[in-house]
């Protein structure tokens, strides 16, 4: 399969599987006569377990991780938990920031009177330390 092919497979565009190739996640494919990168049904279900793992908000590193897992058949479930917990865990870190970060701009539109005049007590909110 061409480039084009895989982006459409997997919903990883052309330029992030460069990406990941030259970042070592996933092995560069032989190249047809020289010019078009060949990919395998190999490659394809790779690049469908990162683009998963992106979805579900783990970073490139422990994506790495993630695939030296999967690959080892000897692994231990205990170590793919961890790092699932550990990922749900730092999520729900951000959700709760994110849900800050919404409550004081809600907070925030609440005291602005959104007319003409100038004086906006978001923009002093915001220029606060």
């Amino acid at each position: 399969m061409n480039i084009g092919h895989v982006a459409d497979e997997t919903g990883v565009t052309q330029r992030m599987i460069r990406h990941y190739e030259k970042i070592g996640l996933v092995p560069s494919p032989p190249r047809r006569n020289g010019t078009f990168r060949d990919y395998s049904p190999d490659d394809v279900h790779r690049l469908r377990f990162i683009a998963n793992a992106r979805d579900l908000g783990f970073p490139i590193e422990e994506i790495r991780e993630l695939l030296s897992l999967w690959g080892d058949r000897n692994r231990s479930s205990a170590d793919v938990k961890a790092l699932a917990l550990a990922r749900a865990e730092e999520l729900h870190r951000k959700a709760e920031r994110l849900e800050q970060m919404r409550a004081s701009l809600l907070a925030l539109a609440k005291l602005c009177h959104g007319d003409e005049r100038p004086d906006c007590p978001i923009i002093e909110g915001i220029e606060r330390p």
